[in-house]
């Protein structure tokens, strides 16, 4: 973990905290390429995943922007009314899970909402790269949204295309019309809402876009724990516990005093991803790849559940 200092706070679109983060010492910091996120730890054992959003090649901050979910489970709430200008916080180093893909021919980030963050330090290095590219943001209203006077001062500027949900309806974002050709060469990135991003893929999918030519990653997602009872049992220590319908594999072994390291236990960061030894999991994050899933060797236990009667777990 890294002891870093808000430098700066600012409210956009008033929900949005945007924080500027410096060493305490002014010293540079590591390094980190375009798509990371940051662990922030925001109290005791209440850690949550914020992607950087500032132009890579700048080491002397870190920029994270942070929504004010209505339903939050302490993450964001937190950030919004504790981390303030002046206080000393302790993130992890940069870790990417979403990494830029550079298109020979072009190169389409797609935000929806808040899903900006990560895409704007792709715009940053594709920038830097003279790499043609549009960034497509979709907004609820202009209003609401951030960084859009930051973004219409920088020299990327006329990549920019702006949708907004209280505008035109003509200039909302539409995939047919707004994405170029699936031909090889264009690399699509997206980030937003769930609804959001499987209208998204479908829409792409629809177009003739390959799996290979599509980057996405989820900041939320809805974790669905329905359907039946089954048994987990645990290789490393033959503790065995039944995981009942609502409730995670990850609660159901802290029940019997297991306890697994977790972040966003959604299905997104893969921080709880274990090795399957026995049984078919129901693979129920955004974390794994298609392919990753069908082979049913790995699954994140903060979200998914069994096909199976019983899974053999590598713990």
């Amino acid at each position: 973990m890294l002891s870093v200092l808000i430098a700066r706070r600012a409210i956009h679109g008033g929900e949005i905290a945007v924080l500027d983060l410096v060493a305490p010492d002014g010293a540079e910091l590591p390094p980190f390429e375009p798509g990371a996120h940051v662990d922030v730890e925001i109290g005791p054992d209440l850690i949550r995943q914020y992607s950087l959003c500032s132009d890579p090649a700048d080491r002397s901050r870190y920029r994270l922007a942070v929504l004010r979910e209505p339903t939050s489970r302490g993450g964001s709430q937190g950030v919004h009314d504790h981390f303030h200008e002046g206080r000393t916080i302790r993130i992890g180093r940069p870790r990417n899970l979403f990494p830029l893909h550079v298109g020979k021919r072009h190169t389409v980030l797609v935000a929806g909402g808040i899903g900006i963050t990560p895409l704007l330090a792709m715009a940053y290095r594709l920038h830097s790269l003279g790499a043609p590219f549009t960034l497509h943001y979709c907004v609820r209203s202009i209003a609401r949204a951030a960084f859009l006077e930051e973004i219409q001062a920088l020299p990327f500027a006329s990549r920019l295309v702006l949708h907004a949900d209280d505008g035109d309806v003509a200039q909302r974002f539409d995939p047919a019309r707004d994405l170029p050709s699936s031909s090889e060469g264009v690399e699509v990135h997206f980030c937003g809402p769930a609804g959001f991003m499987k209208w998204l893929e479908a829409g792409c999918r629809q177009l003739g876009y390959s799996p290979e030519q599509l980057h996405q990653e989820h900041f939320s997602a809805e974790v669905d724990t329905s359907g039946g009872s089954f048994e987990v049992e645990l290789a490393q220590t033959g503790i065995t516990v039944t995981v009942r319908e609502n409730q995670s594999i990850v609660q159901a072994l802290a029940g019997a005093g297991v306890k697994v390291e977790t972040m966003c236990q959604q299905g997104i960061c893969g921080t709880c991803i274990c090795t399957v030894l026995d049984g078919i999991p129901d693979h129920r994050d955004s974390f794994l790849t298609d392919a990753e899933r069908e082979e049913n060797r790995e699954m994140l236990i903060c979200c998914s559940r069994a096909k199976s009667s019983r899974l053999v777990l590598d713990l």
